[in-house]
């Protein structure tokens, strides 16, 4: 609300009110004599002129000559029949301002008082309405001067209002409850219907069997009976329990299982049932088994370029967690595929290695000049540095490899990533990945020196499995997420299920994943990828691998694609939730379109769909959820930024009722970094009121957040 639109407000409320007290003046004080015909208001004068209670009653009763005039209503201004010879009972508004008047029968509680204006929220109060002391409400007259008598004997400075009409009670309750916490009494018998009604409204109910007032008539002590009551903050019911807001890295990310189409999630499944692992753990394996082969055989497109398929995948498992089983299966045909070939390739070996001891001279040199060695076909390596394989690369020994190893340690913690040149392997790693290209630089200047410095259209996919000893201290070192090793790598931390595992099962123990037919399936499709038809091996003049450029199968699928990339750029904006993991953000979207390719790939096809890309997005996002579980962590002791604004929410919005603040206030005053960062403190806010600490509201045309009271117990 603005300042023109509050002062408008403020007047048109002086207004009434002055226009309400000059109504008033005209109506005198009834005298000591007219109070003592009615027992209720003479009770009033006995408990401030006997006892010195501060009742505040001889102002706020009047005696009416005349009828009074409705002030509220399509009647205002028009005179209530019948209320001439009453009592005037001053009514004030939460500001203890007077607002309105009731006419009272003379010694009648049973019929309400006729009131001025039914529009408007007040109540007859007896007391001095102080802020230090408590507020208690109730229906009529009798009840408040019962119920003001036992409570001022603890408190003098107690207040009791009533609201001198029952169908007024949820109105007048719900005015006061802006400034102050109101006290309530009702019956067991309407607790239910009680609590349902006012659930939220800032009020403490006191609920008894009797009612206070007549135990109270029956001379018990006020405070027996509040004691004995039960009491209900109603603000609280319409709250849900505040969930925590401090980062737990040990719980997992859930693995989105659904990401996956049906021909790799059922093996996927499959597999997970069989090793009794975590979705993960084996979605990761599969993961890394497809874009083993794809790599061989496509590249994914990137804005105007295409890129290479493979992948960096980095997967979290203790030791006994049945990473080797989940590789066994998910790359049962790729090692299989291997095995042949290495078969072959001892036979070849031999046989030309037999043919050239027989030659001699001048033969023996055509031979080998018409008859290269045979290189060794193995690209599955589950121990090797990086420098070898880069050397076969060049050497042009093979055009795709991978890196799998259910012993991640062996690479972390290796010579080359221990040494001085890890800073250059992790560079010639991330090359491999972004372009395709293997470099090596020796001197030539010996008698041995290759010639062979670089190798293009090569492709690596790294599948690491390890322990959380070792890819914790990875996932930290400011080395391997300077270099960008880490920041294109797909993620995966599940939970640990040792403990939850099933051994004595009989249906498990026949049960065999090779005759799955799941995994047959995959298997088969693995098979026919692995060993392609000659005709269906593209190539390029000097024999090495033209691979599919995959492409989008419509505008839409690559509108989805562009519209999941926009979307990580806007969370990398200063505020945002991957504004320290830029480099990683960046990532994500070419890691999609790659996951997307060989998912079409696998299913036979060589268009993205749009189904493709927002399944590989959802991948994306998992692994990045759970990168960012090592950022989130704190150190013992310091809150993160939802926990600082939620704790000065609850200090700055302790004394106010109800527990609310400004929303422009919030902006100017919290503290780092979210002040003044409109983005940031929005996103912040968003978190609370997911987490139940806040309410975000609209009073007019102004923001307010409602602080939780279940934050103050």
């Amino acid at each position: 609300m603005n300042t023109a639109q509050t002062d408008s407000k403020e007047k048109a409320h002086a207004d009434n009110m002055g226009s309400f007290i000059g109504y008033i003046a005209d109506i005198e004080n009834a005298t000591p004599e007219q109070r003592a015909q009615d027992d209720s208001i003479s009770q009033l004068d006995g408990l401030q002129e006997g006892v010195n209670l501060p009742t505040n009653h001889i102002d706020n009763i009047r005696y009416l000559h005349d009828d009074i005039s409705m002030r509220g209503g399509n009647s205002k201004g028009e005179r209530l029949p019948n209320t001439k010879g009453r009592y005037g009972l001053v009514m004030v508004n939460n500001r203890a301002e007077p607002v309105n008047i009731a006419a009272r029968t003379l010694n009648n509680d049973d019929k309400p008082p006729i009131i001025s204006d039914t529009t408007q929220a007040g109540a007859y109060a007896i007391g001095p309405m102080s802020r230090n002391s408590d507020w208690w409400l109730v229906t009529n007259l009798k009840d408040a001067v019962t119920l003001y008598a036992a409570l001022a004997i603890l408190d003098s400075k107690v207040t009791v209002l009533a609201c001198l009409n029952q169908s007024m009670f949820d109105m007048t309750l719900r005015h006061f409850s802006e400034v102050k916490t109101i006290h309530i009494i009702d019956t067991a018998q309407h607790k239910d219907a009680l609590t349902s009604r006012l659930a939220g409204v800032n009020a403490i109910a006191h609920i008894t069997i009797d009612t206070i007032i007549s135990r109270l008539n029956e001379g018990d002590l006020i405070g027996n009976l509040i004691a004995d009551a039960d009491t209900i903050d109603l603000s609280i019911l319409a709250w849900p329990t505040p969930e925590p807001l401090s980062s737990d890295p040990s719980k997992p990310t859930r693995y989105p299982i659904e990401a996956w189409p049906p021909i790799l999630r059922k093996p996927i499944e499959a597999i997970a049932y069989y090793t009794q692992v975590p979705l993960a753990m084996s979605g990761q394996a599969v993961l890394g088994a497809i874009a083993h082969i794809g790599q061989a055989h496509i590249d994914a497109p990137m804005g105007s370029e295409y890129k290479p398929t493979s992948l960096i995948i980095i997967t979290e498992g203790e030791s006994g967690t049945g990473k080797t089983q989940v590789m066994a299966l998910s790359h049962f045909k790729i090692d299989q595929h291997e095995k042949q070939l290495y078969s072959n390739y001892l036979s070849d070996i031999s046989s030309w290695e037999n043919s050239l001891l027989s030659l001699k001279g001048k033969d023996r040199a055509t031979f080998l000049d018409e008859n290269p060695k045979p290189p060794n076909p193995v690209t599955m390596f589950d121990d090797a540095t990086i420098e070898p394989l880069i050397d076969r690369f060049v050497d042009g020994e093979m055009y795709n490899a991978s890196l799998s190893t259910d012993e991640a340690g062996q690479f972390f913690n290796g010579h080359t990533m221990k040494s001085d040149t890890a800073g250059s392997a992790l560079g010639a790693i991330t090359k491999l990945y972004s372009s395709g290209i293997a470099g090596r630089t020796r001197s030539q200047k010996n008698a041995y020196a290759n010639p062979r410095t670089k190798a293009y259209d090569v492709r690596m996919t790294f599948l690491l499995q390890g322990q959380r000893v070792v890819l914790e201290k990875a996932l930290t070192d400011p080395l391997m997420s300077g270099q960008g090793f880490l920041a294109r790598a797909m993620i995966a931390c599940p939970e640990d299920l040792r403990g939850k595992r099933v051994w004595n099962d009989p249906k498990r123990r026949n049960d065999s994943p090779h005759d799955n037919p799941c995994l047959i399936d995959y298997w088969s499709r693995c098979q026919s990828l692995l060993d392609p038809l000659p005709a269906n091996l593209p190539s390029d003049s000097t024999g090495a691998p033209s691979r599919i450029k995959i492409r989008w199968a419509s505008n839409e699928a690559l509108q989805a694609f562009e519209d999941g990339m926009q979307a990580i750029e806007n969370r990398q904006a200063s505020g945002q939730v991957l504004e320290y993991l830029k480099a990683y953000a960046s990532r994500m979207a070419e890691n999609a379109t790659r996951i997307a390719s060989l998912m079409a790939f696998f299913d036979g096809r060589k268009a993205i769909t749009t189904d493709d890309i927002k399944r590989a997005f959802m991948l994306v996002e998992y692994s990045t959820a759970e990168r960012l579980r090592y950022l989130d962590a704190m150190p013992t002791g310091e809150q993160n930024d939802s926990e600082k604004l939620s704790s000065w929410l609850v200090d700055k919005a302790r004394d106010k009722t109800p527990h609310k603040l400004g929303r422009t206030y919030i902006s100017n005053n919290a503290p780092s970094p979210m002040r003044k960062n409109t983005k940031l403190l929005q996103s912040e806010l968003d978190k609370l009121e997911a987490a139940g600490h806040i309410k975000q509201e609209l009073e007019g045309r102004m923001k307010v957040i409602y602080v939780s009271p279940k934050l103050y117990k």
